[in-house]
């Protein structure tokens, strides 16, 4: 991402671009399980990519920016946490965590037991599917708004430069584009563009 800001992009669009890629990812495991469940197939590489994708870049890049730098903005601009809708968004993103945290650990028994690993890993990709459909709904066509009229064009331009910051980094080893690459590649092969 380019350190000089677009005329007229804020964070919220930033953000809203990233939730186009996560649904995409979403899409394929949606496919995915349905594949599982109807054809008996099981494709584990690809079910790992999606997992690790959603926990580095969903989770990592996308929901940190929101919870160390959007959210707090919009707090002291005057938009809740506690009974808000700040607070709603940040116990999504935990079960979201969570629900990642339990393909992953399904993903590792598949071997020692495997029909029981399959129906919690399908189980949690059902729930993380769900969650996070309607949490980018609500992000995108409530919070985001919200968050766009009270902030001013200084926090905008702040935020963005450290959106930013943020991209340049590493999640665990990996560089944004190299997880967007993961991206790309898992919807070439079992997704649709959103």
């Amino acid at each position: 991402m380019s350190q000089t800001r677009e005329y007229g992009e804020t964070p919220s669009a930033v953000l809203v671009n990233e939730h186009r890629l996560i649904k995409q990812v979403l899409e394929v495991l949606r496919e995915l399980a349905r594949l599982a469940r109807e054809e008996d197939t099981w494709e584990e590489e690809a079910l790992q990519r999606c997992v690790s994708f959603f926990q580095l870049y969903a989770d990592g890049c996308h929901h940190g920016k929101e919870e160390d730098l959007l959210f707090p903005v919009m707090e002291q601009r005057g938009i809740a946490r506690e009974g808000g809708p700040i607070g709603v968004m940040l116990f999504e993103h935990q079960m979201a965590r969570e629900f990642t945290a339990e393909m992953a650990e399904a993903l590792e028994r598949l071997e020692s037991d495997a029909a029981p690993a399959r129906e919690a890993f399908l189980k949690a990709a059902d729930e993380y599917i769900g969650l996070l459909t309607h949490h980018i709904y609500k992000e995108d066509f409530e919070l985001f708004p919200m968050g766009d009229s009270c902030m001013t064009e200084k926090d905008q331009g702040t935020l963005y430069l450290r959106f930013c910051d943020v991209d340049c980094g590493q999640f665990d080893g990996l560089l944004r584009e190299e997880l967007e690459q993961i991206a790309a590649e898992l919807v070439a092969r079992w997704g649709q563009p959103v």
